[in-house]
């Protein structure tokens, strides 16, 4: 796990710090490659943006720091495979919010998450 390496010698916020001038250079790239589609965009503005500006912070900022909290005091092989429940969070939200409907298929899915969780507690 190349994060709990770097985590070593650093605080969590620090690490994010880091972390996010990666993500920056990915952006910077995209850009140079999709400018001309993301330019074009700018021009369909309208509350969804907000929706992912607040999403974006909560999963790339909330979201990361607490893991890095995580990750530096714990073991990696229990903190990566337990922040690997999302599907659960996503599940339960698609549920409650979206009126997603409950399928067999998708509760199987959630049952393995859970197990594999437990299993690597």
């Amino acid at each position: 796990m190349i994060e709990k390496l770097g985590l070593t010698r650093i605080e969590p916020a620090v690490g994010l710090f880091y972390r996010c001038c990666g993500v920056l250079f990915g952006i910077a790239l995209l850009f140079i490659f999709y400018g001309k589609a993301i330019r074009a965009s700018w021009a369909n503005l309208h509350s969804g943006m907000l929706i992912l500006i607040g999403g974006g912070f909560l999963a790339s900022v909330v979201g990361q720091i607490c893991f890095y909290h995580a990750l530096k005091t714990g073991e990696a092989s229990r903190v990566v495979p337990l922040s690997g429940a999302y599907p659960l969070v996503a599940f339960i939200l698609g549920v409650l919010i979206l009126g997603e409907k409950v399928t067999l298929a998708k509760t199987a899915g959630i049952l393995l998450v859970l197990s594999g969780v437990y299993l690597l507690r």
